[in-house]
């Protein structure tokens, strides 16, 4: 399966957009549910060829059958292979192999993730630990197994963060710092990649409707609910559009919904944000049972 001609085209203001991905080859990191099928489903609407990794067979034999549906052609290729991106042993050895077998991305979007929110005196050093290295350690080691190849040919690389990696939210201590994280890493690999044709993007979603926001809210403290109530929930749909509009663009930060418009208030009135949030916290704690 060939990745076709190169993806990214550069702008008078240095920025690396995607024109079109009809024919290009995608790897998804994270594929099988949430942002990231929504991701290949498009993609493979698009006329992509698509192949995704995460952890579970079923899930991804489930997905594959999905994104198949989704095909523009009959001549597109879909196909995925099982991945921890964790292990970085692993994600050499797995995507090494499938560079043999499909050739080198052209477009690589890293959307692995979850969230276990809590108070930060209940999160143990364990889920620190695993926490950041899904989302920081996972974005570094599939970037770091693909990026010489992608630097021969120039390509597009998306990682997933959060609106919570520029804004940290009363419950989410472990996430927010390995989402803040991958934004600082984005922003650094962006400035180095662009010499190699290589546009890099993050995407930043607020409160998305998959199955791991599901398992987030049976963990999440009133607090933390009361400050999110009111910011609305977006369809996994609904961000992989914004991110393929974002990637046209060669925008660095993607944010869906309402998540643009956070972004600029956290920047320019970081005191207004505070404010809500202390005001919330404190009506969630004047309502909580004792």
């Amino acid at each position: 399966m060939a990745g076709g001609t190169i993806p990214g085209v550069m702008d008078m203001t240095g920025r690396i957009k995607v024109k079109d991905f009809d024919g290009k080859l995608v790897f998804i990191t994270g594929g099988s549910s949430g942002i990231g099928l929504a991701t290949a489903r498009l993609l493979a609407q698009e006329g992509a060829d698509v192949v995704i990794f995460a952890r579970g067979r079923e899930r991804l034999e489930e997905a594959l059958r999905e994104i198949e549906k989704a095909k523009r052609r009959a001549g597109q290729r879909a196909a995925w292979k099982q991945m921890d991106v964790t292990d970085h042993r692993q994600v050499v050895q797995v995507l090494e192999e499938a560079v043999r077998e499909f050739g080198p991305p052209d477009v690589l979007v890293n959307c692995a993730g979850r969230a276990y929110p809590n108070y930060f005196e209940n999160i143990p050093y364990e889920q620190f630990d695993e926490t950041m290295k899904v989302h920081a350690y996972g974005a570094w080691n599939t970037v770091s197994a693909l990026y010489p190849y992608m630097k021969e040919k120039g390509g597009y690389i998306v990682n997933t963060s959060s609106v919570l990696g520029f804004m940290g939210i009363f419950g989410y201590t472990d996430y927010a710092a390995s989402k803040f994280a991958v934004v600082g890493f984005s922003e650094a690999l962006r400035s180095e990649a662009r010499r190699h044709g290589i546009g890099v993007s993050v995407l930043c979603p607020p409160d998305t409707d998959t199955p791991g926001f599901a398992v987030e809210n049976l963990t999440k403290p009133p607090e933390t609910r009361a400050i999110s109530e009111g910011g609305g929930l977006l369809q996994p749909e609904e961000v992989a559009e914004a991110l393929l509009k974002g990637m046209r663009k060669g925008a660095f930060l993607i944010g869906p919904g309402s998540a643009g418009m956070l972004y600029r208030v956290k920047r320019f009135f970081p005191w207004l944000v505070d404010l809500f949030s202390e005001r919330a916290i404190r009506k969630a704690a004047r309502e909580k049972p004792v």
